[in-house]
């Protein structure tokens, strides 16, 4: 484990965090520490589709759980039992029970019979056999370590562990073949005298034709010649077996996780970076001469013309200060860009709603980034990005209430209770309605409906109430006060350029911030989808913080064109703008179906479209809630810095 001793240089806070990829585990999590023959659990989790050699998509969505009837696996003396999960670890698929499977420290096993031989029905082996065409996964636990196979990423030559093993494989002919034999290779490292701990876990699954149980756990374990084959028009009789070979690695505890944990196209992050960075710099650049030179020189000569009595100037000076105006537009609006926009509550709640994302995402990542959530310790990470964004629900009502009160709006009790109902209800809804199809495919990934219970629970009992009191506090507050007068009488506005409309603008800003997330994007739809471990949050904090820049400039610029062409309705147009990369990451997702899945079901279809979708939603909420405060303190700033009459 890397020490956590503080940086004193820059350049050893940038190392630090892109070396935060190595293996970091969250404080308290004790190794466990075993003698001579004794036991080692060996538990099992969900079935779930990945890619195979031969073909690089993906054909499924569904997990399975691994006692599913159809796959007919040995099951323990007494049943399986679950073994205790988070509440991120049920929420993202995981339902780890106990196996038969009979592990005993540093004593090789050449082949054991899991139980007595089993039968596969025609429904069961066309089942089994459907599921092995689609390249599914065994995932497999010992110690907490998941089980997995040997790989070398061909780019690099490094050698590293790929989680899970194939449930079978498709031969020459393209016929399904059934692994039923596994050899158990388990790395142990000791710790002092007779003491030994788990640092790895490969799996070597195999076909074998001819094999037998000789009772009391005892086997033959066939023929590796000859492959199993599950007749879909008969009965087919399967014995399970399986042997253990214990090896001694010079690999610490602490380190353990580091052959699971491999970076693909590691010079792919660091172009996406300074790609990312570029445009950053380009666009501050861009910002900077407009605030630096145009609104800087505006503000003088704005403020050197009111200090003079126009009614005894020149002719002359009048047409200077006609040339001003008609050089500099925003002043002209100056009545009227403080102007209450329209559903002021629908855009308040989306801010408040949008603060909240944004802070949990914030400090998730920054948990993440300094090892507080461990690959390890499965589902901390969904379980602390629930229960921070149920605690920071007292920032999502402050702002909303702020904000709603700033804008002058009167119907502060349905922004308070709409506030912490209306942005999470539309995505526990949509959750609740994808689950349905889950559920109706008998899929493991379903959310259990005591487990829909508790998430209500914990949004009606703890995450209401602390938007509650943050509305409160936020109503008690004073009103962000504007820095000149409101005309009572709208100004009329001019028509605008084609850039500036509506959609065309939507479409030129929101792709920006977009191309500053996209290549860790794709690292995170891969992980996700594929059942991956992602882990590099260094690189992921940085995207995220130049995400963040790139959507202030971008609709900074924006807002400032707008309002030269003489159009006060900013509120809505930054939000929106900003919040127009959640179309190019609904676009990306779209794109990476077409080129990395291959679903063979709509129901698989509807899935995908649906969590794409919501994330995409979520996404708009985010970004549009950035786009909207980078713009208001920037029209609060140059507004409140000219002299008005």
């Amino acid at each position: 484990m890397y020490s956590k001793g503080r940086l004193a240089s820059g350049a050893a806070i940038l190392t630090f965090f892109l070396s935060s990829a190595s293996a970091f585990y969250l404080p308290g999590v004790a190794p466990t520490t075993y003698k001579a023959n004794d036991k080692v659990e060996l538990n099992v989790n969900h079935l779930t589709p990945a890619l195979s050699d031969k073909d690089s998509q993906l054909h499924s969505v569904f997990s399975f759980d691994y006692y599913h009837p159809a796959f007919r696996f040995c099951r323990p003396a007494d049943g399986p039992r679950d073994v205790s999960e988070s509440l991120g670890s049920i929420l993202f698929g995981d339902r780890i029970l106990t196996s038969p499977f009979e592990l005993k420290m540093m004593e090789n096993e050449t082949c054991k019979a899991l139980c007595e031989e089993q039968k596969f029905d025609q429904r069961s082996a066309k089942f089994v056999n459907r599921r092995i065409v689609q390249n599914y996964n065994l995932n497999w636990l010992i110690d907490g370590l998941p089980a997995g196979q040997p790989y070398t990423d061909p780019s690099t030559n490094t050698d590293f562990t790929l989680r899970g093993f194939p449930l079978g494989m498709v031969d020459k002919d393209k016929k399904a073949v059934l692994n039923n034999h596994f050899d158990i290779v388990i790395d142990y490292h000791e710790a002092g005298s007779d003491k030994y701990r788990v640092v790895g876990v490969l799996v070597i699954p195999s076909s074998r034709s001819g094999s037998k149980s000789l009772g009391s756990g005892k086997g033959d374990c066939g023929n590796p010649e000859q492959h199993l084959l599950l007749d879909e028009n008969g009965d087919t009789s399967v014995t399970w077996t399986y042997g253990v070979y214990w090896r001694e690695s010079k690999t610490a505890w602490a380190t353990r996780w580091d052959s699971y944990l491999h970076v693909f196209d590691p010079r792919i992050h660091w172009f996406s970076l300074v790609n990312s960075a570029v445009i950053v710099v380009f666009l501050c650049g861009m910002v900077g001469a407009i605030l630096v030179r145009a609104l800087k020189k505006d503000i003088a000569r704005y403020n050197r013309l009111d200090s003079f009595n126009l009614d005894d100037l020149s002719g002359t000076n009048g047409d200077a200060e006609n040339d001003i105006q008609e050089d500099s537009g925003w002043k002209l609006v100056h009545g009227d860009v403080f102007r209450t926009p329209k559903n002021p509550l629908l855009l308040s709640i989306f801010l408040g709603n949008g603060s909240q994302l944004f802070v949990m995402v914030g400090t998730t990542i920054t948990f993440a980034l300094l090892g507080f959530l461990s690959p390890s310790n499965r589902g901390s990470l969904g379980t602390v990005m629930i229960l921070l964004y149920t605690v920071f629900g007292v920032i999502g009502g402050y702002v909303s209430a702020r904000v709603y009160k700033s804008f002058g709006g009167e119907k502060w009790k349905q922004n308070i209770a709409m506030t912490p109902v209306m942005i999470p209800g539309i995505v526990f809804a949509t959750f609740f309605m994808l689950n349905l199809f889950l559920w109706a495919k008998r899929s493991s990934g379903a959310v259990p409906f005591t487990t829909m219970l508790v998430i209500l629970g914990i949004w009606f009992v703890i995450s209401v109430p602390l938007s509650f009191a943050g509305s409160w506090i936020g109503f008690r507050h004073a009103p962000v006060q504007p820095p000149v007068r409101v005309n009572q009488i709208p100004r009329q506005i001019p028509p605008s350029t084609t850039y500036l409309r509506p959609i065309p603008s939507m479409l030129l800003v929101g792709i920006l911030p977009f191309g500053a997330i996209f290549v860790e994007l794709y690292f995170i739809m891969n992980n996700m989808w594929f059942g991956k471990v992602y882990y590099m949050f260094g690189f992921l904090f940085l995207c995220y913080g130049i995400m963040i820049i790139t959507c202030a400039a971008v609709t900074v610029l924006l807002v400032y064109f707008l309002l030269c062409s003489e159009n006060y309705h900013w509120q809505w147009r930054a939000f929106c703008t900003a919040g127009a990369s959640a179309f190019y990451v609904f676009a990306n997702a779209l794109l990476y179906w077409i080129s990395k899945l291959s679903f063979g079901s709509f129901t698989s279809g509807v899935l995908y479209v649906g969590y794409s979708l919501l994330i995409s939603f979520l996404f708009f909420i985010l970004t549009g809630t950035i786009g909207f405060f980078s713009s208001w303190v920037f029209v609060q700033r140059i507004y409140g810095s000219i002299k008005i009459d």
